[in-house]
């Protein structure tokens, strides 16, 4: 049968079918109206009306009580079984335990170095809430891909959304100790010596950053470049050169 015809199909007052199932199996309006807590006019009124509704005698009455009809007793076999499965289909709905979910969007190497290391204390103070971490250096849009927040490296001017600050960063010269002692530098101008590790997606590449110490250089030949920020952490820990990269992301 099409879903659209399952939609349509009749449906009598669940009222009326919970009074049906308690005389049913009682074989008495009586303690049916004991049970359901309600007159026994109310519960002989919703009989009348549910076979009524079905143009169906369900019930056969007489001064000894009521008993049903081979008709009834098909029905209640029927509608005993559906409110059974209702009964069950909503105390399984009451006691699971409903999970939030918080999609969240950041660049990997905020990911990896900074947000993962504090996922252990997030799920300490909001068990329920099951986070779903996605990492790229794409500017998401919230409605199309489908997340709650983005975590994003910048100046804070995103008019069309509400910006909150973690952390006040600053991108700061950075090398393993081993490398700094063989390669020790006195000045932004002694840089220009070493083997500089560039990575792609900062903000501020080492361009910018000689320009600010006003050493003009007309072209770097760097020695490693990298498209994710964490690579070049790694290459600087291993000794490999200087970086220019997020101080937060260091420590």
């Amino acid at each position: 049968m099409p879903a659209q015809d399952r939609q349509t199909l009749p449906i009598p007052s669940l009222r009326n079918i919970q009074s049906f199932i308690a005389v049913a199996n009682s074989l008495s309006i009586h303690l049916a109206a004991e049970q359901l807590n309600v007159t026994p006019s109310a519960v002989s009124h919703q009989i009348a009306s549910l076979e009524s509704w079905m143009g169906k005698k369900l019930f056969i009455r007489s001064g000894k009580g009521v008993t049903l009809t081979p008709t009834g007793e098909k029905y209640l076999r029927e509608v005993s079984a559906a409110m059974s499965a209702i009964g069950r289909a909503t105390e399984q709905v009451i006691k699971e335990k409903e999970n939030a979910v918080l999609r969240v969007h950041s660049s990997p190497t905020f990911g990896l170095s900074w947000l993962l290391r504090r996922l252990g204390k997030f799920r300490a103070e909001y068990p329920d809430i099951i986070l779903n971490l996605t990492c790229s250096y794409e500017n998401l849009q919230f409605a199309r891909d489908n997340i709650d927040i983005d975590i994003r490296h910048g100046i804070p001017d995103w008019d069309a959304y509400r910006v909150m600050t973690i952390k006040n960063d600053a991108l700061v010269v950075l090398a393993s100790p081993d490398y700094l002692r063989e390669h020790p530098v006195q000045s932004p101008q002694d840089l220009l010596q070493q083997a500089l590790i560039s990575s792609t997606s900062t903000l501020v590449n080492w361009e910018k950053w000689f320009a600010w110490h006003n050493i003009d250089r007309p072209w770097l030949n760097f020695s490693l470049s990298f498209d994710r920020s964490y690579m070049s952490f790694e290459a600087a820990r291993m000794g490999l050169g200087f970086i220019l990269e997020s101080k937060l992301m260091a420590k």
